[in-house]
């Protein structure tokens, strides 16, 4: 899946291109690896920018090492 730069993604939608769980997209979001928006009051929502993603796929590419897996045991 191509990430527009200029457009904003659910969390689910990332994690499904990715091929990862949601909890791996949120971990990736309260470690300040992945930069994304909280909308709303309370529990609110979390939208993550193209231009995020764009980035945070580099650093893991620069790193040489794939997107963060699932811990083990956790269920997708």
């Amino acid at each position: 899946m191509q990430f527009e730069r200029t457009r904003m993604y659910r969390v689910k939608a990332v994690a499904d291109a990715l091929d990862v769980s949601v909890a791996t997209v949120y971990r990736a979001v309260e470690s300040g690896q992945l930069d994304a928006y909280k909308l709303g009051t309370g529990k609110g929502t979390i939208r993550i920018p193209g231009e995020a993603v764009a980035a945070y796929l580099a650093r893991c590419a620069e790193a040489g090492g794939p997107v963060e897996d699932d811990a083990p045991g956790e269920v997708a």
